[in-house]
């Protein structure tokens, strides 16, 4: 039977995470943040991070003991059967369409930043950037991760110049704890600060590829979400002390005003190159976490067996490509319908949570002890977000509806097929009899 490649080390693990949960929100999330909370927006961060901590150290868990391609749709199918694998893969793979699209977008609005570029110079670099998704996958999860790692390492020193050129100290860290009235606004901003922290899912489909999966996956699963939640941390910490925040565009500037600030105009070359990276960085681990699950599910005969041939180097080849090809006509038809792409990724979001809390809940079933419990408080955790996005579930209660019908007329279909086949066999039964 064919395997991936065993070539994932600590380092590359943890920049794979790390760069996949800073993505875009990084130039965006902590301006927004400051703008609903203000100064207790930095005791916000804190309170995610322990509350993502239980996700995080439910999936290094299981992570560590079910190693496996098939990621978050595998473990929730070892613990509720194959229909509930089936569906939550379908979850999964339904994001893409418009989740994928949008940040392939966003990816590509850095450089407009630069360049003035019509509608489809910009789907050109899109294009350039799926072709780049597809050279890293022909070579494997090593290079993904090594380019990963310089990305994240990027990141962190441009964060550390951020903190020595703005002359920031402990001092102005030392926020008064949130009184009882900015408890709501707290609330606010920790709905939207939650996405900053939607990548777990995807990096479940490399611990197959870790050569020691045991020590290494745990680890830099939960390395991973400490440095982003510390770069986060850090990024909100210098918007609040220069005041860049607000309306939606000072949000969505702040950082790079914040460069240009510090280090002149021609920082926004370093936004550009950066931003882009960033973008890259988690397009590449999403869209390499797809091809992942979509090869595990061939290889286990749950999709047509010709997705499961690897490369020469041990890379989900065929599914890589099937995927590519589904957001390069999802990226033309938005384009040419001209879609809201901010509506649809904030409806998608619904499946990410869905997604979640399905896993959480097969790690109770799956896990004893300590994980167990862990699991338990992350079921809680993911309901009380679930409820929190109200009506931007509405895709993923749509997806599960439709998915629900067509499965029903599916088996309808097959009992009636069955009971054909058992009728005519009775029919020839009697007819031999009497013969």
């Amino acid at each position: 039977m064919s395997a991936l490649k065993k070539e994932l080390g600590l380092w590359q693990g943890m920049g794979l995470l790390a760069t996949s949960l800073l993505g875009t929100g990084i130039f965006v999330v902590p301006a927004t943040a400051a703008s609903l909370a203000g100064g207790a927006s930095l005791w916000a961060w804190v309170l995610l991070i322990v509350l993502v901590l239980p996700i995080a150290f439910t999936f290094a868990r299981l992570g560590r003991r079910y190693p496996h391609a098939g990621g978050a749709p595998h473990l929730i199918g070892l613990a509720f059967g194959n229909g509930a694998e089936r569906f939550s893969a379908f979850l999964f793979l339904a994001v893409l369409p418009v989740g994928l699209p949008a940040a392939l977008t966003i990816a590509a609005g850095f450089w407009h930043a630069l360049f003035d570029m019509g509608e489809w110079t910009l789907w050109a670099i899109q294009l350039l950037t799926l072709l780049g998704v597809f050279l890293l996958g022909l070579r494997g999860a090593r290079s993904s991760g090594n380019l990963q790692l310089l990305i994240a390492l990027a990141i962190l020193g441009l964060t550390l110049l951020i903190w020595f050129k703005g002359d920031l100290g402990w001092r102005d860290a030392a926020q008064p704890l949130p009184t009882e009235a900015q408890w709501p606004a707290m609330g606010t901003a920790l709905a939207v600060m939650f996405w900053c922290f939607v990548g777990l899912e995807a990096f479940a489909h490399m611990g197959e590829e870790f050569k020691r999966p045991e020590r290494d996956y745990p680890l830099a699963l939960l390395g991973g979400v400490l440095l982003a939640g510390l770069i986060y941390w850090i990024h909100s910490l210098v918007v609040l002390k220069y005041g860049l925040y607000g309306d939606e565009a000072t949000n969505a500037t702040a950082i790079p005003a914040l460069l240009s600030l510090l280090f002149g105009p021609t920082a926004k070359w370093l936004v550009a190159i950066l931003g882009y990276l960033s973008c890259f960085a988690s397009i590449n681990i999403y869209l390499q976490g797809f091809a992942r699950l979509i090869w595990s599910m061939a290889r286990e005969g749950k999709l047509p067996v010709s997705l499961s041939r690897l490369s020469a180097r041990g890379a989900p080849l065929a599914a890589l490509c099937w995927v590519l090809v589904i957001c390069l006509v999802s990226i033309t038809l938005i384009l040419w319908l001209k879609l809201p792409l901010d509506e649809l990724i904030r409806y998608a979001n619904g499946n990410f949570v869905l997604v979640y809390l399905l896993c959480m809940a097969a790690g109770w079933r799956l896990l004893g002890g300590m994980g167990k419990g862990l699991a338990g408080l992350s079921v809680l955790l993911c309901l009380a977000v679930l409820v929190a996005l109200a009506s931007q579930v509405l895709y993923a209660v749509l997806l599960s509806a439709g998915y629900g019908l067509f499965s029903l007329w599916r088996r309808m279909r097959r009992r009636r097929r069955l009971h054909d086949e058992g009728s005519l066999s009775a029919i020839k039964s009697r007819q031999s009899a009497t013969r």
